[in-house]
């Protein structure tokens, strides 16, 4: 009982230790804060890697795939047996995306994937990440009638951080065909008036027209996107007369028939949908800027599945935007109907009618074992043919680098409470130093050596234990309440503590393992205790007349 009450008594009256309780405490409260928002950032960017990768990719090495996917899905089907929930072809190749803005070509390395629309959602969390709420539920490559989120609906902001797509959609085509049409006509009428003053301004047949036709598709490019209200037309050239011979198109056997034109007011060409990051940037407000919108055509080269392949091009409008917050991927990712890529391609074998894809995305069951399910495939389809991974596969690097950055953070922040450690060191010697007489006057009175020592070891626990939990108290509400003190932070100094234009978030994402927390509080009460080890030793060694003849 003596230890207890003298550990007590030490423990209130000697405010030096005090110094040593705050290491503890700001060692364990920056450790359990540090982790969390490690953690809450882990949890996002592995949610959005598995959410477009599915849970196992079969795929072909090849960019030319391989032939009737149905087979293929059932002999994965047979080999993994109920594992299996869901699958869906894909075709995926790399392309180049071009479109104007203000008169310049914008042109994106993009990877251009095709995706069955009726199936691709239901393997991975693709609808989810889409910008309409009808493509969400139902992803559709056609253009919608407006409706489109101008709030992120991954957020918890109610502010609109992207007005401009308000009136994304057929709005906003109908709006660009009919600034078409009223520019065409002034450019007519001015031309009329050029000619009627200048006679011998003609220059041919074709030549103004095609002038005409030039002027205002600069007109529109220069009118792209969010910035469309705001932008002033160029001057226009009516004499310029230089005829542009267009190469033939490839694609033609795919679009309406020769002398039909198509109405783009009421027409689009194939949908596509790109991620948001190849056509938009975000301010330092938090406001979305968009280069182009839903209802807008782009041109996309990609190559043929020949031999050697060829360079094809066509045309596309945008439908929607994909966003996962993933940089990786909404800055590389174009996703097209799959029959429509297959057919462009030149995927599908004219004599069988047989298609070709060059990768399957499989779901497994919830609890399903990845590896084990990725072992049998791979036994079962030769891997000079097929490469079948988990998606921790095809994202290891990644992975493992973020994993030693939390594990190398976490050592460097463990010798803040080392260092807490190295005090209790100090002041424990200096207290037996100190002590000395009081120490031999106990030993006198029938202490023993085990008890001398466990009045150290416990003074060393109880700086522990209360510099622990006052740092478990303090952590968690910084962990809990982590956006609330961001707030207030960027309020009292002014400036923007956490960025969404770097981040792609609105919030710090923060998550609090209750492992994670015992084992810190383990360490920090276990380096407490080992420092006081040492002094403890000391104490129990002195002789108990040596002690009392200290002055």
């Amino acid at each position: 009982m003596y230890k207890l009450l003298l550990c007590w008594r030490y423990l209130r009256t000697r405010w030096i230790a005090l110094a040593s309780i705050i290491s503890v405490t700001l060692g364990v409260a920056t450790m359990i804060v540090v982790n969390s928002v490690m953690a809450g950032f882990s949890y996002e960017m592995q949610t959005r890697i598995h959410g477009i990768l599915s849970d196992l990719v079969f795929e072909s090495h090849s960019l030319s795939g391989f032939q009737d996917p149905q087979w293929h899905m059932d002999e994965i089907r047979r080999a993994a047996g109920d594992d299996i929930v869901g699958m869906t072809p894909t075709v995926a190749v790399p392309a180049m995306l071009n479109f104007q803005v203000r008169g310049q070509w914008v042109t994106r390395q993009i990877m251009f994937i095709g995706i069955d629309e009726a199936t691709h959602a239901r393997v991975s969390d693709f609808g989810r990440y889409l910008q309409h709420p009808g493509n969400r539920t139902q992803l559709s490559f056609d253009l919608r009638e407006g409706g489109y989120d101008t709030v992120d609906s991954q957020s918890e902001a109610t502010t609109p951080t992207r007005p401009a797509l308000e009136g994304a959609g057929w709005p906003h085509r109908r709006m660009r065909v009919e600034r078409e049409r009223v520019w065409r006509e002034k450019l007519e009428a001015d031309r009329r008036a050029s000619e009627a003053a200048d006679p011998t301004a003609a220059s041919g047949s074709g030549g103004p027209t095609r002038s005409i036709d030039r002027q205002v598709d600069a007109v529109l490019a220069a009118t792209t996107g969010d910035e469309a209200s705001a932008v002033a037309p160029p001057a226009i050239d009516v004499a310029d007369t230089t005829a542009v011979v267009k190469p033939p198109d490839p694609f033609r056997q795919a679009r309406p028939e020769e002398g039909t034109r198509m109405d783009p007011a009421r027409e689009q060409f194939t949908g596509i949908v790109p991620g948001i990051g190849l056509a938009s940037f975000r301010d330092s407000t938090g406001v979305d800027r968009f280069l182009v919108l839903p209802g807008d055509d782009v041109k996309v080269t990609f190559p043929t599945a020949g031999t050697p392949p060829k360079a094809v091009s066509d045309s596309f409008t945008i439908v929607d935007y994909y966003e996962s917050k993933m940089s990786e991927y909404d800055s590389n990712f174009v996703f097209v109907p799959l029959a429509m890529l297959q057919r462009m391609r030149g995927m599908i074998d004219p004599q069988t009618g047989l298609a070709s894809v060059n990768s399957i995305q499989i779901k497994l069951r919830e609890g399903a074992d990845l590896d084990l399910v990725r072992d049998k495939l791979r036994k079962v389809f030769p891997a000079d043919l097929y490469a079948v991974a988990t998606w921790r596969d095809k994202q290891g690097p990644l992975l493992a680098a973020v994993d030693m950055e939390m594990s190398v953070l976490n050592i460097l922040l463990f010798l803040i409470i080392a260092v807490a450690g190295f005090g209790i060191l100090a002041i424990f010697f200096m207290i037996v130093v100190e002590k000395t007489r009081d120490i031999g006057i106990l030993k006198s009175l029938g202490a023993g050596a085990s008890g001398i020592a466990g009045i150290f070891l416990g003074y060393g626990l109880f700086l522990g234990l209360v510099g622990a939990g006052a740092g478990l108290a303090m952590g968690l509400a910084i962990a809990w309440n982590i956006n609330t003190i961001r707030v207030g932070v960027e309020w009292l100094t002014g400036q923007r503590v956490f960025d969404p234009s770097i981040y792609y978030f609105h919030r710090i994402p923060s998550i609090v393992d209750p492992f994670t927390v015992a084992w810190i509080i383990v360490g920090a009460v276990g380096i407490a205790v080992a420092s006081s080890v040492l002094p403890a030793l000391r104490a129990a060694r002195l002789h108990p007349v040596e002690a009392l003849r200290h002055d």
